[in-house]
């Protein structure tokens, strides 16, 4: 199955690079944003990344609604397991995060 994780983007690279850091569920990583050339995205938009591809943009309602999904269907460790997997270029690897739904927010335990 694939899953597209939404993502907040936390800060863009040069042009010349295309890639942008993201937050998935608490994890950082470096994502190419190669794909959203017509619609770039900015700090603090939402994406759904697909290993390690920004594959669009969506709204924080859309992302909020699908981390609500990911965590009725038991998968948000797995995908947060699955973005601290991703290969990084040198940039600095932060260890994967377990978050848990308390009263509508995602705690990072």
């Amino acid at each position: 199955m694939c899953l597209a994780i939404p993502a907040q983007v936390s800060s863009l690279f040069d042009r010349e690079q295309r890639s942008a850091m993201v937050d998935i569920l608490g994890v950082r990583r470096r994502v190419s944003i190669d794909l959203l050339q017509d619609d770039p995205p900015s700090v603090g938009d939402w994406v759904l990344v697909h290993v390690g591809f920004a594959m669009s943009k969506i709204s924080a309602a859309q992302a909020d609604e699908q981390l609500k999904m990911l965590a009725v269907l038991g998968e948000a460790s797995a995908a947060s397991d699955e973005a601290g997997g991703y290969e990084t270029s040198g940039d600095e690897v932060l260890p994967a995060a377990r978050h848990f739904e308390t009263e509508n927010r995602y705690e990072i335990r």
